[in-house]
Parts: C-alpha cells; sequence; structure tokens
C-alpha cells in the first residue's frame, strides 16, 4: 500500500520575528510522516529578512522546502502553495499560518481522521488574536450566507487538512489572485457535500511583527468580498451546468 504524503504549506510575508520559530515547531511534524512529505514555506517577497532566513536554514531542516516569489498578497500565495503541492502528487495539504498563532500538537487530531474527512478545518473558539479580526470572520460568514446560502463553521481558518484530490476540482473555479481563497474553498466544500469536519482549536496572539487588520480594512475586505464571492457564486453554477 502507498504511503501517503503530506505538504504543510505556508505563506509568509514580513516573518522574520517569527519565522524560525515556527519552522522549529512544525518541521518535527513532516519529519514523523515523511514519505516525501515537505514543509513548504513560501515568501511573498518580503521587505525584512523572512526570504533570507528561511532559506539559512534548509540544511537544519533537510524536509523544509524554501520558496520566494513576487508579492501577490496572501490569498494568492496560499493558492500558489496549493498548486505546487498538487504538482508535487502529495496525497495531503494542510494549510496553516507562518506567525506562530497555531499549535503543531494539535495537527495529529486532524491526521487521525484524515481517512474519514476529505475537509477538516480548525475552529478557533477561545481567539486571542484581536477583535478586528473576530469581526472579519463574523462578517465572512454572514457575507457566506448572504450570496452562496451556505452556513460555514468558520470559512477562514488558517488550519486545515485537505485530500488533494477533493480540492482540485474546487480550485478551478478560484482566480489564481483570489484574496479569500480559503473562505471560499471551505463553502464550495460545505456546498457540494464533500465529507467536512470542523474541529477546535487554540489560537493565538501573534508571536511577533505586526496585525495587519485595522477597523478601517476590514471594511475594505467585506466591500472586496462581496464583489468576488458573486463573482465565485457564478463560477460555482456554470460548472454545474457544465457538469449536468
Amino acid at each position: 500500500m502507498k504511503e501517503e504524503t503530506l505538504y504543510i504549506v505556508m505563506p509568509a510575508y514580513n516573518e522574520e520575528a517569527n519565522i524560525e520559530s515556527v519552522i522549529q515547531q512544525w518541521h518535527p511534524v513532516v519529519e514523523k510522516i515523511n514519505n516525501g512529505s515537505r514543509l513548504v514555506i513560501v515568501d511573498d517577497g518580503s521587505k525584512d529578512k523572512t526570504a533570507e532566513i528561511i532559506f539559512s536554514l534548509k540544511e537544519k531542516y533537510p524536509l523544509l522546502l524554501p520558496i520566494t516569489k513576487p508579492n501577490s498578497g496572501h490569498g494568492s500565495t496560499v493558492l500558489y502553495a496549493y498548486h505546487k503541492a498538487i504538482n508535487a502528487n502529495v496525497d495531503y495539504i494542510f494549510q496553516t499560518d507562518s506567525d506562530g498563532q497555531t499549535n503543531p500538537d494539535e495537527f495529529w487530531t486532524f491526521w487521525e481522521n484524515k481517512d474519514k474527512f476529505d475537509f477538516i478545518i480548525g475552529s478557533r473558539n477561545a481567539r486571542q488574536d484581536g477583535l478586528g479580526r473576530v469581526v472579519v470572520t463574523k462578517i465572512l460568514r454572514l457575507l457566506v450566507w448572504f450570496i452562496f446560502g451556505t452556513w460555514v463553521k468558520d470559512a477562514n481558518t488558517p488550519f486545515r487538512l485537505m485530500k488533494t484530490e477533493r480540492l482540485i476540482p474546487i480550485l478551478k473555479i478560484i482566480p489564481e489572485d483570489f484574496f479569500l481563497c480559503n473562505v471560499v474553498i471551505s463553502t464550495i466544500a460545505v456546498k457540494w457535500g464533500e465529507r467536512c469536519k470542523w474541529y477546535p482549536i487554540t489560537f493565538k496572539p501573534r508571536q511577533g511583527g505586526v496585525n495587519s487588520i485595522n477597523f478601517k480594512r476590514i471594511f475594505k475586505i467585506g466591500i472586496q468580498a462581496l464583489g468576488d464571492f458573486r463573482v465565485i457564486n457564478r463560477n460555482i453554477r456554470a460548472a454545474k451546468r457544465i457538469a449536468k
């Protein structure tokens, strides 16, 4: 029987304060699974020393795959990482962020249940990352309900284990530069009746660096999401028509 492979993918932008400790925490996960598994850090054109740090750690952490590219934003960088994993023919993709807010120990509940579900996503209950981000999550949940008619428990959590073969058809609907890609992935997975499961996770304060969310940006995110979600909804309907 083929041994299952995993890519843990993380976007990184100006994370020099966090990135080495995050790699130190997450590299043992892929070491334990191995079989061609990798910890993939995609530097999104950082202006600080993030890229320099991740490449300097390659020898110390042999299963680390550092990548750097021009800046394009969080969503498109996540999608870039997903396509890298798909092109590597891995069985599972796990995505989290590189700011040190998630706990690697909680990954193993997801991995132990991977045969039961195709999308396992964290549910951030006792969040410690600031009111602004909590507000964003609540707004997105309401917009998803309003546009797609689908209730998703925590659509945008950066702590998700996905079966690659079930993710591929969903990504065909999402433009490569889409900002809120994880929200749409969660929404389509629920809407299409994929085997989805939410497990509660810890969500800590940022371990370093600066929180980029403020209430002015929250307003912009909401306006942008309203238009973007409508585009995706049209793509979903078009995909259904083609399938028929």
